[in-house]
């Protein structure tokens, strides 16, 4: 288990740094409410790009770009859609509509290895917050290929993070407040099929970012509780860190067992040193160092990992930072 007194820190007046991804070249892309991007060098320097016009979105997640730029999944207060970022601040929007209707507030965007754009909206519920319930079930996932964009999963638990794993191709998404960890194997016209709970995770846990190790295994983080999970291959789970008031996370778990849940609850730290991890990347020489993204502070956290990260499809995508880490 990591202890709380070997976290270490990174960058400096973030906003909402909620997605943080890592490349070969050392640089943290993390996604700013502000309305795009901060790039943090391994010397510590940052370098911000923020889409230039009126419209600002705010970005959830965060997809990199091969040939330079962002993708950002835009998570409005009641409008959504992903839009594509350059690294000179010009936005353009990728995607506002699926399947004829606007695309509602937007959590997260992945583009994998085959150039397959993967988009999760958490519910269609509004405002969102209704739907941090037990009974949330208006989740679904966009894909984005040759064939156009349509949706290919729905009915889920407010779908948060989802990732193609790099090797077995197969799609891994945390559905938060059904508070579980499920999979899709993927077909090569991108039909998700075999759909199949990988975890479920109990009082307290509230699956939001996920990143894979080297090993096997899956690395959860968990929303209010400040969790970090390892689901290994066969299922079982471990704690690797958490900070959280027990008896704070106690009144969460109360109210949203009794469909009351809101945005206090999450817009509140009840930790010690982590300010509502939200999100984890494996990088660093050998992909040995574990960076974590956080809702509430302006710091992205580091701590060497127990364990090495498996390499992810934008591992070697390093044109924005040449272009923007002059």
């Amino acid at each position: 288990m990591i202890a709380l007194e070997d976290l270490q820190f990174v960058g400096k007046g973030l906003a909402r740094p909620e997605c943080v991804l890592a490349t070969a070249d050392g640089v943290l892309h993390v996604a700013d409410w502000r309305g795009g991007v901060t790039l943090i060098a391994p010397d510590g320097r940052q370098q911000t790009v923020l889409a230039g016009g009126d419209f600002k979105p705010r970005p959830n997640g965060i997809a990199i770009l091969p040939e330079g730029g962002w993708l950002l999944a835009h998570l409005g207060d009641e409008d959504g859609g992903v839009y594509r970022l350059g690294p000179d601040g010009t936005l353009t929007p990728e995607l506002l509509e699926v399947e004829g209707a606007a695309l509602p507030p937007t959590n997260y965007v992945h583009l994998d290895g085959a150039g397959r754009l993967w988009v999760t909206v958490s519910t269609r519920r509004q405002p969102r917050s209704l739907g941090y319930r037990p009974d949330c079930d208006d989740g679904f996932v966009v894909l984005v290929d040759g064939r156009g964009a349509r949706i290919v999963a729905d009915g889920l638990g407010y779908t948060n993070e989802c990732l193609v794993h790099p090797v077995t191709g197969r799609l891994y998404l945390n559905e938060t407040f059904a508070r579980r960890l499920t999979r899709f194997d993927v077909a090569d016209d991108g039909t998700l099929t075999n759909r199949t709970t990988i975890a479920e995770f109990g009082p307290g846990t509230f699956p939001d970012g996920l990143t894979f190790d080297a090993e096997g295994g899956i690395w959860i983080t968990s929303i209010v509780s400040n969790r970090l999970i390892r689901v290994a291959p066969d299922g079982s789970q471990q704690v690797i860190l958490e900070d959280a008031n027990a008896q704070a996370l106690a009144r969460v778990e109360a109210a949203y067992r009794a469909g009351e849940m809101g945005r206090p609850h999450l817009d509140r730290s009840f930790g010690r040193r982590l300010q509502n991890i939200s999100s984890a990347a494996f990088g660093g020489p050998d992909l040995g160092t574990l960076y974590l993204g956080c809702l509430l502070g302006e710091e992205i956290v580091r701590v060497p990992a127990p364990l090495a990260g498996l390499k992810p499809f934008h591992w070697e995508w390093t044109a924005s930072a040449r272009a923007v880490m002059r």
